[in-house]
């Protein structure tokens, strides 16, 4: 028991032992951590007292010429000397507290501290950083304003060059341009005259106001003399162009007022007077491109009348074949309207067809009078022909929508009179049709000829009667005689049959008996079959007769049936 408890406190001892060891080198990294940390800070305060602002101060000494300048420089030397000794001295005291918050191992106010502190560092670097930055601006100013004055000079020799190699281009302007040139080499003497003072705020905007004015004369000397040209020469030439052409059209009779050709050259001109009176104020903003706007429109009008002659080439042939053709159909339309009644006497018209020939004609009476209107704007040319080729154009497309509804219309005449004549046709075929069945029934002298027949042939004449009177009928029911004619042809076919079949079985009822005659002595059975078949022959009962011989002679010869049709083939 002695020894559980024994083995029990040493497990615990050890246990105790384990965690402060842990604990302790818990302590020290954290202090080591901190300490590093405390390092980095001091090695940061010694990066902005080191800052070579005093090496920067000591290049703008040789160059103070102005009182502004001597200003600047005390101004910079107190900033650097407030860091140097007030601001960082703060630095060091923080740094000296945080050595004291780790020997006391109080790191929880450590970490907010060493925030604090690293604050304050990044607010005095970003301050001496700046503060280096515009005294480096100044002593690097002689270099850097002489290196885009350079530039500037050597475009400014180029402008020159160009204008001087080309002054006629310029017209009236020279002397304005020459002024511009001279404005520029002033500003380069006051270029000089600064830099020599030190005077680097001046500087500035005098290297501003060089960039501007060249740019100004580089757009002068590169658009001038095209500005110039366009307006001196090359629009009013154009204008003069379309003037003629203009003038020349009118006189061969074409209608251009739509384009309002003087008003426009009226205005034109005042345009060019106030881009003038602009450049003459070296103002080129926006004038070449209102001078391309005024040339463009006046290349548009060349479009403008070769579309107009065009389109009175154009005109003039649909005109002539439009008119042909109206007149054509005029014609055929007018036939067609003046045989209306005698047509409607002879066929029964539904609304439809005769809505159809109506509105048709009501349409062409619209396009007639629309063609004259044409005609008479054409001859008061009170119209473009451009305008006028979409009214033909126009008024073609709707006589074409017209001859297409005319035509359904006259089909629809054409074929109720085709059917008329093909009724006619088809009767006497039937008739020819009944006319052969009677004669091959009277050929052929049956004994005996069934009620069938009679009834039939009563029914094709009935038939035929009926067909008669639908053709002597006005108007004509077309659809009814249609009807009727198809009823007669079916009911002669039907007759035809009829007989070609009562006809057929006569035959080989006959052709039979007269073969069992051969057997008659021999076979009794025969002999009263005969007399049987006889009877039955003389009743008009054809296929039973037929039918019987077969049947009693199959007995006798098993390819009976084949020989008596062979037979009748044959016969």
């Amino acid at each position: 028991m002695q020894s559980q408890f024994l083995i029990i406190g040493s497990s615990l001892v050890l246990a105790l032992v384990i965690v402060i060891v842990i604990l302790h080198f818990i302590r020290k990294a954290e202090a080591k951590y901190y300490k590093n940390m405390i390092k980095s800070l001091e090695v940061q305060r010694n990066q902005v007292a080191s800052t070579p602002v005093l090496l920067e101060l000591s290049k703008v000494e040789p160059i103070i010429k102005n009182d502004r300048m001597e200003e600047k420089y005390n101004q910079w030397r107190d900033k650097f000397t407030n860091i140097k000794e007030k601001r960082l001295s703060v630095i060091d005291d923080m740094l000296i507290d945080l050595d004291l918050y780790i020997e006391k191992r109080d790191y929880k106010s450590l970490g907010y501290r060493v925030a604090k502190t690293e604050i304050e560092i990044y607010k005095i670097r970003e301050s001496a950083e700046h503060l280096l930055e515009e005294i480096k601006d100044v002593t690097s100013s002689e270099e850097k304003y002489r290196a885009i004055v350079i530039k500037l000079k050597t475009k400014y020799r180029s402008l020159n060059k160009e204008f001087n190699d080309h002054r006629e281009l310029y017209d009236f302007m020279q002397n304005s341009v020459e002024m511009q040139l001279e404005n520029i080499e002033k500003r380069f003497l006051d270029f000089e005259r600064v830099m020599d003072n030190n005077d680097y705020n001046e500087v500035v905007h005098i290297c501003k106001a060089l960039d501007n004015m060249i740019d100004h004369m580089d757009i002068l000397i590169k658009e001038l003399p095209d500005v110039l040209l366009m307006i001196k020469t090359v629009i009013p030439n154009r204008m003069t162009e379309v003037q003629n052409t203009y003038n020349e059209m009118i006189e061969k009779g074409f209608v251009l007022d739509y384009l309002n050709i003087e008003y426009n050259i009226e205005e034109s001109n005042k345009n060019l007077e106030r881009i003038l009176e602009k450049v003459k104020l070296i103002n080129l903003e926006g004038c070449m491109f209102d001078l391309r706007t005024i040339l463009e429109y006046y290349d548009s009008l060349f479009i403008d009348f070769e579309k107009e002659r065009l389109s009175r080439k154009v005109y003039e042939e649909m005109s002539s074949d439009f008119s042909k053709r109206l007149e054509k159909t005029n014609k055929i339309v007018q036939d067609v309207y003046d045989q209306l009644d005698d047509i409607k006497s002879m066929y029964d018209l539904s609304d439809d067809d005769l809505a159809i020939i109506h509105d048709v004609n009501k349409v062409l009476v619209v396009i007639n009078d629309d063609y004259k209107k044409m005609i008479q704007k054409e001859e008061n040319k009170s119209c473009p022909y451009s305008l006028l080729n979409e009214e033909v154009e126009n008024l073609t497309n709707r006589l074409n929508d017209m001859e297409s509804d005319f035509d359904k219309a006259l089909k629809s005449l054409g074929n109720m009179y085709d059917d008329e004549v093909r009724a006619r046709e088809q009767l006497d075929e039937i008739k020819v049709f009944l006319k052969n069945c009677k004669n091959k029934m009277r050929s052929y002298k049956l004994p005996i000829i069934t009620d069938n027949y009679f009834v039939q042939l009563d029914e094709a004449n009935e038939a035929i009667l009926e067909v008669v009177k639908e053709l002597e009928k006005k108007p004509i029911v077309i659809k009814t005689l249609n009807m009727r004619v198809d009823t007669a042809r079916d009911l002669v076919l039907k007759l035809y049959n009829t007989t070609n079949e009562m006809v057929k079985n006569a035959q080989l009822a006959e052709i039979a008996m007269v073969y069992a005659n051969r057997y008659r002595v021999t076979y009794d059975e025969v002999e009263q079959m005969l007399i049987d078949a006889e009877k039955s022959f003389y009743k008009g009962k054809y296929r039973e007769t037929f039918e019987l011989v077969v049947n009693v002679l199959s007995s006798i010869d098993e390819d009976i049936y084949r020989k008596l049709t062979v037979l009748y083939e044959t016969k």
